[in-house]
């Protein structure tokens, strides 16, 4: 959004309305994009484990580099300063980073997806991800304020870190943003390789970019907005899901009247964008579970997710990649757990018993497999 239409937006809808129309729109780029691009940690963490060339992890990588890039660039040109951002002004934890993103990465492969996965299957019609996007907006929502709350500060209060320059990747290291500006140049060189040697289509790249870029103009637009308000302050912000999914639940539970904000417009945002995407695209469809261990798995997953991404302050979108592009020292923390315990999750749970099923009966796709971007 530019400044002239942020400060129109203004006028009319007020600072909360021009807020939830900014997050609407942003999201419905995210979900058209992510959609299309079939934009999933989880099948770029199962890529990277067993050594497959399908083009899911060169479509994370697209997405990773892009945001970084951007959101670095325009800090350099001073378009956008996130030194009030709470990822890095606020105190932190490190304990939750650790522990939370080891959750959130087992979690994601029992559900099959991370939460924003989850919203876009839910948008084409995956029962399965409806009810395990349930279950993971009420544990998070359970974890921020609810019963699980307690649990919660007494993980996180085992390693905090102070906010300002002790969470700035980019200060501790002195690279500086130029620093994180060749940072995501690098991979962004990375993944140009990879979609060369995998011949990744179109879609899979470009939809890729798209899902980066709807970051970055989540950063710059939240942080214009809060420099033109007249009031309030809004939060300088980017996309995350943990957080805005307890926010939509509570929505829905609560008397009208609630006040809207940025994660209000951002949720049925993504599910409306990926909807046109798979009702353009003839990919609408109804699918449920096969049988009740299935649920059970999908349930525990999303239970471990909701819990996790809160303990940790991000999901694999809040903090693998909006955090990352601003170099949050927790962010890195979090995402590198996600990884490591994904990829620990896989090799003892899922590859062993889907060896064992190949070797029973000829394979079978997965309930929630998705078509590769890479060319035969």
């Amino acid at each position: 959004m530019s400044a002239a239409l942020i400060e129109t937006s203004l006028v009319r809808l007020g600072e909360t309305g021009a807020t939830a129309l900014a997050g609407a729109l942003i999201g419905l780029l995210f979900g058209f994009f992510a959609h299309r691009s079939r934009f999933c940690l989880r099948s770029a963490v199962i890529e990277f484990a067993r050594g497959t060339r399908e083009g899911k992890l060169t479509v994370w990588l697209f997405t990773f580099a892009s945001a970084v890039l951007l959101t670095q660039a325009f800090v350099v040109a001073g378009w956008l300063d996130v030194s009030q951002a709470r990822q890095l002004s606020a105190r932190g934890s490190l304990s939750g980073a650790a522990v939370g993103g080891a959750m959130f990465g087992v979690g994601m492969i029992l559900a099959r997806g991370c939460s924003s996965r989850l919203l876009v299957l839910a948008a084409q019609g995956n029962l399965r991800a409806l009810l395990s996007g349930l279950v993971f907006a009420v544990t998070a929502q359970s974890a921020l304020n609810g019963l699980l709350s307690p649990l919660r500060l007494a993980i996180s209060g085992w390693w905090t870190v102070e906010g300002g320059h002790a969470r700035d990747v980019l200060a501790l290291t002195g690279l500086g943003h130029v620093g994180g500006l060749a940072f995501g140049g690098l991979w962004l060189a990375a993944a140009l390789v990879w979609a060369r040697r995998q011949q990744v289509r179109f879609w899979g790249w470009f939809g890729a970019i798209g899902v980066g870029v709807t970051v970055a103009l989540a950063w710059l637009t939240t942080f214009h907005i809060a420099h033109a308000a007249f009031d309030t302050m809004p939060p300088v912000q980017s996309l995350s899901f943990t957080g805005p999914a307890a926010d939509m639940l509570m929505l829905v539970l609560s008397p009208p009247g609630q006040p809207l904000k940025f994660d209000l417009g951002l949720v049925p945002g993504v599910f409306l964008g990926a909807f046109v995407s798979a009702l353009l695209w003839k990919e609408l469809r109804l699918e449920g579970f096969q049988g009740g261990q299935a649920m059970r798995r999908y349930i525990v997953g999303a239970l471990l997710m909701g819990f996790g991404g809160m303990l940790a302050g991000g999901c694999a979108v809040g903090a693998g990649v909006s955090g990352a592009a601003v170099f949050t020292l927790t962010s890195f923390v979090t995402l590198a757990t996600i990884w490591a315990a994904a990829v620990l999750t896989d090799r003892l749970l899922d590859r062993p018993r889907e060896s064992a099923a190949a070797g029973a009966s000829p394979a079978l796709p997965g309930p929630d497999l998705q078509p590769s971007y890479a060319r035969p």
